[in-house]
């Protein structure tokens, strides 16, 4: 898909020519330029909530915040979730999202339990 996508930007590029100010951006505007978060939501992200359903408030952080207390649950390790979300550190991470520890401390000490007495 993202190659598709890229090939459409390319065609889009030579045919506006000068007009287009090619940033190097995975997603753009039609000319190139950063996409404005307005744009996205209103345009396109409002659309794709009312197709499957999900409230119209729900924000683009609203699926960022969900992904990474997600993950964190099902035990992933929370460096690779700090990486994925692009926080400068792990602390940050764990810090923002430490309403999903007490949960992770009671696996964790199941896990132990289980393993010094079967």
């Amino acid at each position: 898909m993202l190659k598709a996508h890229r090939l459409e930007q390319n065609k889009r590029r030579l045919r506006l020519g000068t007009l287009y100010e090619n940033h190097n951006l995975v997603f753009a505007s039609e000319f190139g330029t950063p996409v404005h978060i307005e744009n996205l939501r209103n345009r396109h992200f409002q659309r794709v909530l009312e197709e499957i359903g999900l409230p119209g408030f729900l924000r683009l952080y609203d699926l960022r915040h969900t992904c990474a207390t997600l993950l964190l649950l099902a035990g992933e390790n929370p460096k690779v979730v700090s990486e994925r979300l692009g926080h400068s550190s792990v602390t940050m991470t764990l810090d923002t999202y430490s309403h999903v520890l007490p949960n992770m401390q009671k696996t964790a000490t199941a896990k132990l339990e289980q393993m010094l007495f079967g």
